[in-house]
């Protein structure tokens, strides 16, 4: 499954396009109707099946849901343009999924073209070129001539079997969706790619917290079929409701099966629905995620008004050295803030700081949903110490035991329920809403809180030194004369980066 991906204005349309009218399943020489947002190529005998979506959305609200299904991403630049910003946030969403990507050097027949330009700059961004010692494929194109086409297409095939991708067309079927949407006169349909199994008409299936059954499958060229295979891309008709992309529809033995498995999973987002949420808040980040080293993760997006003030921030941020919390920027940017940021803080677990920008509609309605907290400010010693606090915010406090007094067990005394300690206090206090332990020896044989603390008959607070008491800890009745009983207090105090 391809996803090509690049600069709006490289030719990523032009591209698939060609590949679109000359490479198409039935062999037609074009004029087909695309309208599933994806579509199969057969070269040398073999399936490739490509995305025509957005590629920023395919990493970003996919991975979201743990459900990218793309397995090779073709970096199209243009020769006469070189490396723009949106190739550089391509490249970063790509490898951020781990996927192999292939560069589809385009508009090579343009006299201003300059491929090795290209190349240095892809160098420089962390994807050196075959023919420079590095391991990236790459293919110089033209989507208009056709030019090095075929090319691109072996190296996508040859990719497929070095990364052995595989699938068992007599599991369960389970396909992802990719777009979904109401149509017209068909009601609810979605369009999918099987990753296992074969998808059949008749097929009651789950997806996400709803129950359906495939009443109709429609391939890539507007064809109804029967079945489905792995890596097919198809649209299902037979949804109750409108699903999310990166949902899964995956069989069920019966409708009955599909439909109870949809109750108890509808049970359990009313559920999570009534729970407050605290995602993502810088005020609420003990639940961050830890690493493997075992220091607290606080991680950021930035988006500011001009690259320079990117650069000086993120400069006075890193500048914030601690042994306990590393800070570390997702992605640092100029602009405003917008939906695809919301989908990416949610898929990282990001907080996101805009400084002297704006937050588009879409992203503000998006982070609601999702939960995640954006910042803005416009003083930037401000944002620096907001952050700061943040990190601060990551390390749990430290406990500190205080002792505040002992005393020694004097007689024990037996009373209807346990026993007693009739004690004297050698130094400092002893205190009822204290934490106590019991030593013998020099080694604690109890630890726990204060039951019973008494004067004669009395219940009191408190007893000072040269007073005697009765105590009694917890459950605890072995007492011994010549016990020492310590009491002592727990303090709480914040950490210091």
């Amino acid at each position: 499954v391809v996803t090509i991906m690049g600069h709006v204005d490289h030719g990523k349309t032009s591209l698939l396009d060609f590949l679109r009218k000359t490479k198409i399943t039935s062999g037609e020489a074009g004029g087909i109707t695309q309208h599933i947002g994806a579509y199969q190529v057969i070269h040398n005998e073999q399936e490739i099946t490509f995305l025509d979506t957005p590629g920023h959305a395919i990493f970003s609200d996919m991975r979201a849901r743990g459900a990218d299904i793309t397995d090779i991403v073709v970096l199209v630049v243009a020769a006469n343009d070189g490396i723009m910003p949106q190739t550089l946030e391509a490249i970063k969403h790509a490898k951020k999924a781990n996927k192999t990507i292939i560069v589809a050097i385009n508009k090579c027949d343009l006299p201003s073209a300059n491929v090795d330009r290209v190349k240095s700059q892809l160098a420089e961004n962390g994807l050196q070129t075959t023919d420079f010692g590095g391991d990236t494929e790459f293919a110089e194109v033209s989507a208009i001539t056709g030019k090095g086409m075929d090319v691109l297409l072996d190296l996508m095939a040859l990719q497929a079997e070095v990364l052995e991708l595989k699938a068992n067309p007599r599991a369960i079927a389970r396909a992802a969706i990719i777009e979904a949407r109401v149509v017209p006169g068909r009601g609810t349909t979605a369009t999918v790619i099987v990753e296992s199994g074969t998808l059949k008409v008749g097929t009651p299936f789950i997806c996400g917290p709803y129950a359906g059954k495939v009443r109709s499958l429609i391939n890539d060229r507007g064809v109804t079929v029967k079945s489905a295979h792995p890596g097919m891309p198809v649209e299902v008709i037979g949804f109750e409701e409108l699903p999310n992309v990166g949902d899964h529809i995956t069989e069920m033995k019966t409708e009955r099966e599909a439909k109870a498995l949809a109750n108890e999973r509808q049970e359990a987002q009313r559920l999570i629905r009534l729970k407050p949420q605290h995602r993502n808040r810088m005020q609420d980040l003990y639940s961050m995620v830890r690493d493997g080293g075992g220091k607290a993760q606080l991680k950021l997006i930035l988006k500011c008004d001009v690259q320079g003030s990117v650069e000086a921030i993120k400069k006075a941020v890193l500048a914030i050295v601690s042994d306990k919390v590393d800070c570390s920027f997702i992605t640092a940017a100029a602009g405003p803030i917008t939906e695809s940021d919301i989908s990416y803080a949610t898929s990282t677990e990001a907080i996101i700081i805009g400084f002297n920008v704006k937050v588009e509609a879409k992203a503000v309605k998006s982070a609601k949903a999702s939960g995640v907290e954006v910042k803005l400010y416009s003083i930037v010693y401000e944002l620096i110490d907001q952050v700061r606090e943040a990190m601060l915010g990551l390390l749990e406090p430290l406990t500190r035991e205080s002792v505040i007094g002992h005393a020694e067990v004097r007689q024990v005394f037996k009373l209807s329920r346990g026993r007693a300690a009739g004690s004297f206090v050698t130094d400092g206090r002893i205190h009822r809403k204290a934490h106590a332990r019991v030593v013998r020896g020099g080694i604690p044989v109890f630890d726990g809180r204060m039951s019973t603390l008494r004067r004669f008959h009395e219940e009191v607070e408190e007893v000072r030194t040269n007073f005697e008491c009765g105590i009694r800890l917890g459950e605890f009745n072995e007492y011994q004369e010549g016990d020492i009983i310590e009491c002592y207090k727990l303090e709480k105090y914040a950490q210091t980066l």
